[in-house]
């Protein structure tokens, strides 16, 4: 049977648009192809969260639906499977399923998601219902066993807690599924693309069956989807995989045996920075920005975040604005120079000294100002935002703010201040994670000046400051948070594995006590297993000792 996947970039909320596409690509591919599938919830997009919640959005769907079910009595000769939102007709539940509908020939039938995710980034049960039964589809020479992203997952780790008491794959096994059919919108972390692969590998070995996988891609708020769709023989070999963070729609023979060479999986820094160039760009695309503006310190953090915009954007449509202090030294606005002219971006340089004195010169009646403390450092990067989102008021340009994931979770940024920004790039990116992204970046040339990568991080709010001065080592800093955020480990875990216990204790308690921040914060590109954000819901007034 000849399947065509359509990884394709769907626009939340867009059903006229996602309909659209789904018709053209359907077309396209008719007489040429036997089936014609399309990923999770595409006419809606995923995850459309409360949007399902208003009645004239399904009401749309349920339009479009019906004009995918009259463009398939024009095209007899293929089936097209896609991903919606349908009403359940029952007086109970959330009244919506999660469903697969397999259009042809004028025909419908569905499938609906049985396994509902709710933990990280995911709330289905807020919306859904499971159904009360999974079955297969005859279709031409095959037996079609269905299924929805989560559906797949039942087994992906032996040694992990069951979350689920029913097995669909292997119901669809049992009940004659010739081919698996998995239609998701499964989001990129480092390293799921292999845990996704080595799973779908082991539902054809266990079953003999082969699989096909179609992946969502693009980037949707903080969620970032790789795509990577694939198919593999019924001995779990690929017989054709789709390219990561771009669209694709390829026909694939599933006679077909597969060959080893065909998956070659990415390296991790190589598709952290793929993911966050895209979501960056769709972030812009899908909020109606084109532009960007960046404040650039001469830091590694915004010299990142820099390259990145302009390669999302192309660096016409990249703005670098340089805001030196009375702290800043010559060499960071060098630094920055030579970036913005490395990357072909353009410039504004705005002192920020004398605004910085109108604020001493105004504060004292009220404010007592002394020595130079937090309140002051921070006064200095408050300034800065409302610089930077000045040109974005005036200009329409996006503000990109700058934090990465260390500095994020320990507090070390201000609110208002450079937290300031319509996107958080890089906040779920570790410092060290940032250095080896930045020398990815110079792999072939350098773009990042090599000053910027070796001289020690600094916020420069005042004389020969460091983060060090603050901050434990970051290679130090980013193992404790990789354990106590990322694999939830409790304080006495964490020493046990040799960290010092004042160390560890202080960097448990600045994470918790920045919590407040934290939920201020610009929306962050989810690349990590747990970032910050919707993945991880902490209460920020609590009083709990790890």
């Amino acid at each position: 049977m000849n399947i065509t996947i359509a990884q394709l970039d769907a626009v939340v909320g867009d059903i006229d648009g996602n309909a659209a596409r789904a018709v053209k690509v359907f077309s396209e591919a008719a007489g040429n192809s036997d089936l014609v599938v399309f990923p999770e919830l595409y006419l809606t997009a995923y995850p459309p969260r409360d949007l399902l919640e208003k009645h004239s959005l399904i009401n749309r769907v349920q339009q479009a639906v019906e004009e995918l079910r009259e463009v398939s009595v024009r095209h007899p000769e293929t089936g097209l499977l896609i991903g919606a939102p349908v009403p359940t007709g029952l007086a109970t539940g959330k009244g919506l399923y999660n469903a697969a509908l397999l259009i042809y020939q004028g025909q419908i039938n569905w499938q609906a998601k049985s396994l509902l995710p709710t933990y990280d980034v995911f709330d289905e049960s807020r919306y859904f219902d499971p159904p009360a039964l999974v079955r297969v589809f005859p279709f031409k020479d095959e037996v079609l066993g269905v299924s929805i992203c989560e559906d797949a997952w039942y087994e992906y780790d032996a040694n992990a807690r069951r979350l689920y008491l029913f097995n669909p794959i292997q119901e669809l096994a049992q009940q004659g599924a010739t081919i698996f059919i998995n239609i998701s919108a499964s989001p990129f972390h480092c390293g799921k693309e292999e845990i996704r692969r080595r799973l779908i590998q082991g539902h054809c070995q266990a079953y003999q069956v082969p699989f096909i996988l179609v992946n969502q891609v693009g980037g949707n708020d903080e969620l970032i989807f790789d795509g990577r769709s694939m198919v593999l023989d019924a001995q779990g070999t690929p017989v054709a995989v789709l390219p990561a963070f771009e669209e694709a729609v390829v026909t694939v023979d599933t006679s077909l045996s597969g060959q080893a060479e065909i998956y070659q999986p990415a390296a991790e820094i190589a598709s952290v920075h793929d993911a966050l160039i895209l979501g960056l760009k769709d972030y812009l695309r899908k909020c109606g920005f084109s532009k960007a503006v960046v404040g650039l310190s001469g830091g590694i953090d915004s010299a990142v975040t820099c390259y990145l915009a302009r390669q999302a954007l192309g660096p016409e449509n990249v703005l670098g604005v340089i805001m030196p202090s009375l702290y800043s030294s010559p060499g960071s606005i060098a630094d920055s120079e030579r970036l913005a002219d490395n990357l072909g971006v353009k410039t504004c340089t705005v002192p920020i000294t004398p605004i910085y004195q109108a604020y001493l010169s105004s504060l004292p009646a009220c404010f007592p100002v002394g020595d130079l403390d937090v309140a002051l450092e921070n006064i200095q990067a408050r300034i800065r935002g409302n610089i930077l989102m000045a040109f974005s008021n005036r200009l329409g340009y996006m503000v990109l703010s700058t934090g990465n994931k260390s500095e994020l979770a320990v507090g070390y940024c201000t609110l208002y201040g450079d937290m300031s920004g319509g996107l958080a790039v890089i906040s779920d990116v570790p410092k060290t994670m940032i250095y080896d992204l930045a020398r990815y970046i110079n792999r072939q040339r350098e773009l990042i000046p090599q000053e910027i990568l070796t001289k020690p991080p600094s916020a420069e709010l005042r004389p020969n400051q460091r983060d060090q001065d603050t901050l434990p080592p970051y290679e130090i800093l980013d193992q404790i948070l990789e354990y106590y955020i990322n694999e939830g480990w409790g304080y006495q875990e964490i020493v046990d594995r040799g960290f010092d216990p004042e160390t560890v204790r202080w960097v448990i308690k600045a994470v918790d006590r920045n919590e407040y921040k934290r939920r201020q914060a610009a929306p962050g590109l989810k690349v990590t297993s747990k970032a910050f954000g919707s993945g991880r819901r902490m209460p920020i007034a609590a009083r709990y000792e790890t």
